[in-house]
């Protein structure tokens, strides 16, 4: 930063002030003096020209009110900014509080207590209370509206000063004798504040201020010191918090008076005087301070005594009451701020946030990017880049970011474009307190060191390439040097890392590089400069400590400012300039003559080494060969010199509203030889300006005078100018002129050259050269223009062009996603391509399907639409596109990707494909493995392939069994299996009979499916017994019902019959039903085995066994373990050594031939039984008809011999190869076999 001062304001009748304070939000300003005096003053600045802003623009009084009231000298005046309040108290204890009506201000009400004199007054943040102190030790504590809140004598002590805490839950209290103690906002005292930055400090201990800075702009860093005690004897100590244990602590060595921090907590004022070296005599001076105790700037103030000091709201002046004046400083603030490809970067604080906010402003295109830095430290530009400085996060990951000491990156180098996309990064250790860029290299250091980064732009990498660069070990591009060494490149790796820690006693305060040179200063006034990039000290400079180094374009000058503001040049190369005239070319490290006071800012030119730019408190001078120019009025940061011209930023507007740039905040200064070039073509003539130019030759003033002798169509002197100033286009454009024949033709083109376009074509048109101003409008991009030419001219238009304008404003529309509009021009110009994407993008997917029948077969554009059509879902009309176009496997991988199996398995068979087994298979295996095992059956039941199906819905079946799950769903899932068994049959049958075409019998197609199905042993017992789970849920379920239905013997037979099924339904649950019903009908002999049964299974425990035999034995000593009758069914097929079929209604063996037959799932009953029945009992299928009815080509009688080595009677449908496989028989006309 850098302070001077501007304005000085006398007090009337030479009163001396006490005190002054400054509101910030409608920058009144009150001074309070001796003999009562207290004004209020305000500083406006009144001017016209929009380039003068903030402290270049003429500030006058608006206001000078007097008022009065007070009879004694006014100590203490406060303000309430919020309410707009001003309270102020004298020596006689009078305290009165000033409101602001119709532009001047008035009492609103007094207080006198007459026991003491205020020492001290201070507002809370929100302006809702007020803290008054009297010196007796009286506290009271009142609203705004005037009412006492609490009051409090703190016995045996004498204040001095109070404060409150941001949040107003603390009171700070001030002691006359030097104590500090906290109390809470009801006036109960908490603690002592302790006090470090008095160790070692005898005598009399005075308080000078106590500022806790309200945190209302914003932190500049998290967590960081924003509480200010300061004593008399120049001792200061900033916290934290009030309970903080590492307080930083600062010696001022001056007499403090009072202390304030700025509107953002960024900068401590602290003001007294000083003594001056080998004097006696005092002088009054400012010191500025960080938060962390850095010492930025000392300001010196004329007068024997000041007694306040107070910031603008703004932070950009500085009130100070000395004797009987008040002086005026503007603040030159040291911003976060830089400028790389017409885009300014430039930081700054949020109340609410804890980081900082970094602007991206792209003035060509008043645009703004935005991104958010932690601990943000510095900002630097170069080129069309930008490097971010800033602090690691704690919990920040640092792969590949360690030191070579082992320890963690404390710090971070964030390379960026300009719209702020981080190119690539760099964590480093040592602080880059100062850094700097030129196009290859980052330059940082600390007070110890400084490091170079070779950095990477990688404008064709990959974002993996990106990552790899970033993470590359240091390779030669980083090096480090500590900045007592002296490198001289010989066998350079640069230094240990390890050694840019070790301290120096003459520290780094500044530097600065170009591509070729570094130059770094130290606090001594020793000037290092260095060769890039192989890096060699090649010479050293003493001059008085620098605070700003800048080099030249060719690296043959130097610019410093040092801490005071002194601007020297030194030349550290011969300087071989021949416009050089002052004679000032002395030898190589030879300081200039030259020096400038009050410097704050300076820019070299790009384009010209004796050229540049600097800011001298709010005046801007140019100098070409150490000659000035007249100053500008401006408080402008330089941007950027280049080409004559000087491009400004009045930073101190922009932040006033920082998230809102504004282009009138950025002015461009053109230099006087331009400005007199300009004024000499325009008012004497290109002849006599073509001779100055020459006289002072530069490329902008040779583009200039090109550019007006091509307004008068001078060819000749416009092709020299251009030849001067390396303008090849120019050049080319001159000649293409000069083989133009009509006059008007070269005015237009040169009103063309101008973008003076609406001119242009104004010309071709009265040429009647429609074409070229079609041309011309065509080469803008002006197709709207285009069109209305096209159809506004005389005679039929070329289609083709028509269509490209058409098409070309269907591009416009699409570009800002308006895409009903895009449609309508598309249309017109036959784009089909666009037709597709607009009524994709419009979800209008019947337009897009008539485009697809539109389309002729194999269009290019058949295979996109079918990838939308895929996108959204819509399987028929994305097959129709692919197939459209041949991509009958594209179809198929739609079909698949939409779940739309039966439909891809009918593709894959017309077209012959053999690729939908693996698909299906790989999708399955992808169901399976989300255990959606029901979708994976619906899966290979679409696709026909039943047997996988039925596999897997044994498999749910055979689970919820074991979940004992209720019998009833058990026996559906199992009858859904075995249907799908019996698809399967139905399918091999059907594919045989079709290879076979009626060629053989169908005892051989029978015969031929029974081979291939044995020829897979691991499906047999899927194959075999399809149907044995769901008979055995069925009996067990029919014996229950049976049971409770009274019809006992009947029960326990089905219930007899279910000892088939152990293997499926568990052993104790059939025996214990076989028990019950056994017992129900008084067949103790079949019970007392069920009993047997049960006791010697090995999977009861012993509990259970034990219950069973009680119950056995409560039994049994009733009834003898004898059956009442005997089993005749059970005797008479036993008898026989044949297994009876058992009947699906009434769990009974049929013995009668004349039964009925499911269709479906082949099992019999008789028929009586079926007659009141319209579905089959076990499968759930249709009972087509009654007992007896079967067709007549198949009346013929058959004697059933049932194997004793099949479970069931399975009978399958009456054709020759289902008796084959199912049973032996042989023909017997007196028996008819009854089938349905």
């Amino acid at each position: 930063m850098f302070i001077y001062l501007s304005k000085k304001i006398a007090i009337p009748n030479s009163i001396h002030l006490k005190c002054v304070s400054w509101n910030k939000d409608q920058g009144f300003i009150a001074c309070g003096g001796d003999d009562g005096l207290l004004k209020v003053l305000k500083l406006e600045t009144q001017t016209d020209d929009t380039k003068l802003k903030g402290l270049a623009a003429p500030s006058n009084l608006s206001m000078n009110q007097t008022l009065g009231g007070h009879s004694g000298a006014v100590q203490v005046v406060t303000w309430n900014e919020q309410y707009e309040k001003l309270t102020t108290s004298d020596q006689n204890g009078l305290i009165i509080v000033w409101m602001l009506y119709k532009g001047a201000w008035y009492e609103e009400m007094i207080n006198n207590r007459n026991k003491s004199v205020v020492r001290s007054m201070s507002w809370n943040a929100d302006g809702q209370k007020i803290c008054i102190v009297y010196e007796d030790g009286a506290v009271i504590v009142g609203s705004v509206d005037g009412n006492r809140i609490w009051g409090k004598e703190l016995k045996g002590n004498q204040l001095a000063h109070v404060a409150w805490s941001p949040d107003s839950k603390i009171l700070l209290f001030g002691m006359a004798n030097g104590e500090v103690q906290i109390f809470d906002n009801h006036g109960n005292f908490i603690m002592k504040l302790t006090i470090s930055c008095l160790t070692n400090v005898t005598g009399a201990i005075r308080i000078a201020g106590i500022h806790w800075y309200s945190g209302t702009g914003g932190y500049v860093e998290p967590d960081c010191p924003c509480l200010a005690i300061c004593f008399q004897n120049g001792r200061c100590q900033i916290m934290r918090y009030e309970t903080d244990e590492n307080p930083v602590c600062i010696d001022t060595t001056m007499n403090v008076v009072s202390i304030q921090w700025n509107h953002c907590g960024s900068v401590l004022a602290v003001a007294g005087s000083l003594r001056a070296l080998n004097s006696d005599v005092e002088i009054n001076v400012v010191q500025f301070y960080t938060t962390f105790g850095e010492h930025l700037r000392t300001l010196k103030v004329p007068g024997k005594q000041m007694t306040g000091v107070a910031w603008e709201g703004g932070g950009l002046r500085l009130s100070l009451a000395v004797d009987s004046y008040i002086y005026f400083a503007n603040i030159r603030p040291d911003y976060k701020w830089g400028f790389c490809c017409s885009t300014v970067v430039y930081a700054f604080t949020k109340p609410e946030r804890q980081d900082y906010c970094v602007i991206f402003w792209d003035t060509k295109n008043n645009e703004k990017f935005v991104k958010y830095v932690k601990s943000l430290m510095s900002i630097t530009t170069s080129g069309d880049f930008c490097t971010l400085a800033s602090k690691a996060e704690d919990n920040q990951l640092q792969e590949n970011a360690e030191s070579e000491s082992g320890n963690h990156a404390k710090f971070v180098l964030i390379l960026c474009n300009s719209i702020g996309t981080p190119l690539d990064s760099k964590y480093i250790d040592i602080s880059p307190l100062f850094v700097t860029m030129t196009r290859t290299h980052v330059i940082a250091a600390s007070k110890e060191a400084f490091y170079l980064w070779l950095y990477r732009v990688a404008n064709k990498l990959t974002a993996l390439e990106i990552n790899q660069v970033t993470r590359t070990k240091k390779e030669g591009r980083e090096r480090v040097y500590h900045i007592d060494s002296s490198p001289t490149g010989v066998n350079d790796n640069g230094e240990d890392f390890a050694k840019a820690f070790t301290a120096t006693r003459d520290p780094i305060c500044c530097i600065t590089a170009t591509d070729k040179t570094l130059i770094v200063g130290r606090e001594s006034g020793v000037i290092h400069r260095y060769s890039l990039p192989n890096v060699i000290l090649i010479q050293k400079y003493t001059m008085n400590r620098a605070h700003h180094l800048s080099l030249n374009c060719n690296s043959s000058r130097l610019a410093i400012i040092d801490i005071s503001g002194v601007l020297t040049l030194l030349d550290v190369e011969v300087h071989g300039s021949s416009g050089d005239t002052t004679g000032s070319q002395v030898s190589t490290g030879d300081p200039s003559k030259f020096e400038r006071k009050d410097v704050w800012d300076m820019k070299w030119a790009k384009d010209n080494p004796d050229l540049f730019a600097m800011m001298e408190k709010t005046r801007m001078y140019v100098f070409r060969n150490l000659d000035p120019e007249e100053p500008i009025q401006t408080s402008g940061y330089i941007c950027n010199f280049e080409d004559l011209e000087i491009k400004s930023v009045l930073l101190d507007e922009i932040m006033k509203d920082a998230e809102r740039p504004n282009k009138d905040n950025l002015i461009n200064f053109e230099i006087r030889s331009l400005r007199d070039s300009r004024a000499l073509i325009e008012k004497v003539g290109i002849a006599d300006a073509s001779q100055f130019i020459e006289d002072n030759p530069h490329p902008r003033l040779w583009r200039l005078l090109a550019e007006a002798a091509l307004q008068k169509l001078d060819l000749k002197t416009a092709e020299q100018a251009f030849v001067r100033c390396e303008d090849n286009q120019g050049i080319e454009f001159v000649k293409r002129l000069g083989n133009l024949q009509s006059e008007p033709m070269k005015q237009a083109e040169v009103a063309a050259y101008f973008s003076r376009f609406e001119e242009a074509e104004r010309m071709y048109l009265d040429m009647d050269r429609r074409d070229l101003a079609i041309s011309l409008r065509m080469k803008l991009g002006d197709w709207f223009r285009v069109l209305q030419l096209l159809k506004t001219g005389s005679g039929d238009c070329d289609d083709a062009l028509l269509e490209q304008a058409y098409n070309a404003i269907g591009d416009y529309f699409a570009d800002r996603q308006k895409w009903v509009n895009a449609v309508q021009y598309y249309l017109q110009g036959c784009h089909q391509e666009k037709l597709a994407e607009c009524y994709y993008m419009l979800e209008d997917y019947d337009n897009l399907e008539k485009l697809t029948n539109s389309l002729p077969e194999n269009h290019k554009l058949l295979q996109e639409i079918g990838q939308m059509f895929t996108t959204v879902g819509m399987c028929e009309q994305a097959v129709n596109a692919y197939l459209k176009c041949n991509q009958a496997k594209a179809a198929v991988d739609t079909c698949v990707h939409l779940n739309q199996w039966n439909k891809a398995v009918e593709l894959a068979r017309t077209h012959n494909m053999k690729e939908i087994k693996p698909l299906l298979s790989k999708y399955a295996t992808h169901l399976l493995e989300k255990n959606k095992i029901l979708e994976a059956v619906e899966l290979y039941q679409k696709a026909h392939h039943f047997l996988d199906a039925a596999k897997l819905m044994f498999k749910i079946a055979d689970e919820e069994a074991k979940k004992r799950t209720r019998p009833l769903r058990v026996k559906k899932l199992y009858v859904l299996a075995a249907r799908l068994v019996e698809n399967h049959h139905e399918q091999k049958k059907t594919l045989q009979q079709s290879k076979a075409k009626g060629k053989k019998s169908e005892a051989t197609f029978a015969l031929a499916g029974l081979l291939e199905e044995d020829t897979t042993p691991a499906d047999s017992r899927v194959l075999d017994n399809a149907w044995r789970g769901a008979e055995a849920y069925h009996f067990f379920l029919l014996a229950q019902r049976q049971l409770y239905e009274g019809y006992t013997e009947n029960a326990m037979h089905t219930a007899l019959h279910l000892r088939e099924y152990e293997d499926i339904i568990p052993a104790v649950e059939i025996y214990s039903l076989l028990a019950v019903c056994s017992s129900a009908c008084r067949a103790f002999g079949t019970c007392s085995q069920a009993f047997i049964k049960l006791e010697a299974l090995e999977s009861l425990d012993p509990e259970q066994r034990l219950l069973y035999e009680d119950l056995a034995l409560a039994i049994f000593t009733k009834h003898p373990p004898k059956d009442s009758r005997t089993l005749e069914l059970d005797a008479a097929s036993e008898g026989t050594g044949e297994r009876l079929p058992t009947c699906i209604v009434s769990g009974l063996p049929i013995q009668d031939y004349h039964l009925w037959m499911c269709s479906v799932c082949k099992h019999c009953a008789q028929s009586h039984e079926m007659s009141k029945y319209n579905y089959c009992p076990l499968c759930h299928s249709s009972a087509c008809g009654k007992a007896g009815a079967y067709p007549s080509s198949l009346k013929t009688d058959y004697t059933l011999n049932w194997s004793p080595v099949s479970h069931r009677a399975d009978i399958d449908t009456v054709t020759e190869r289902e008796l084959i496989r199912r049973c032996q028989y042989q023909r017997q006309a007196s028996v008819p076999l009854h089938h349905q």
